[in-house]
């Protein structure tokens, strides 16, 4: 298993990025979550098999229709385990 916490940037607002995100989660049976922060960047943490983490992380590199990616930063992460993927409200300032 393989957690990894990302901040993807570009143009990553208002383009469904979220919702685009958790289902291609969903379809690669890759929990954690997804949210929209302040700075116009989205923040995921992605957990499952190491394949299905990487092909995620290759995912949101590209990102839905009307994105334009152009950075996605990844770390470790070690904050927990998710039953499921979520999409959170915006991180408040």
């Amino acid at each position: 298993m393989r957690a990894v916490h990302v901040i993807v940037s570009g143009r990553v607002h208002g383009v469904g990025f979220r919702a685009w995100t958790a289902e291609e989660a969903q379809s690669l049976r890759v929990t954690g979550w997804v949210r929209n922060l302040r700075d116009r960047t989205v923040e995921a943490v992605f957990c499952g098999s190491e394949a299905a983490v990487d092909e995620m992380v290759d995912r949101v590199g590209v990102g839905p229709l009307g994105a334009r990616v152009e950075n996605v930063l990844v770390s470790d992460w070690d904050g927990g385990k998710f039953d499921a993927f979520a999409i959170l409200s915006t991180q408040s300032a």
